[in-house]
């Protein structure tokens, strides 16, 4: 495979990878009288998202990589609204690059690739869903 669908699943672990970060740290420092069911809610994301990262990882293993493991940026504190919006705005920023990795990966004939990029993106549209529907937008 390129370098160029290579280096595309490896920005998408190293956005999975600040993305346990970030849910996690919102999990462990989340507060307040409604915070029992998000702060589930956002250890159940990161959960998934850490299956994500080591599917990515084997896949670009398998392609003749080095999986990063470095994170991108990771956002952090805040009030449960904030942590929910930042979670939002990451799942939406998600659901945009997965689209154009999946467009690469059909591009390039690689339909493993491709069959595992939408499966992830299937997800990601789903936390979003879930942080939407928290914060009370549509």
């Amino acid at each position: 495979m390129s370098k160029k669908l290579i280096d595309a699943l490896n920005q998408a672990r190293a956005d999975e990878l600040a993305v346990i970060i970030q849910y996690m740290g919102h999990h462990y420092m989340g507060q307040g009288m409604e915070s029992p069911a998000i702060l589930d809610l956002f250890k159940q994301v990161a959960i998934v998202e850490m299956k994500h990262a080591e599917e990515l990882g084997e896949r670009i293993n398998y392609l003749g990589g080095e999986p990063t493991t470095k994170p991108s940026p990771i956002k952090q504190g805040g009030t449960l609204k904030k942590m929910l919006k930042d979670n939002l705005d990451s799942e939406n920023t998600a659901i945009g690059n997965y689209r154009k990795h999946i467009e690469l990966a059909a591009k390039e004939g690689d339909t493993t690739s491709r069959v595992l990029l939408e499966r992830i993106l299937a997800d990601e549209e789903g936390h979003a869903d879930a942080f939407m529907t928290v914060l009370g937008v549509k």
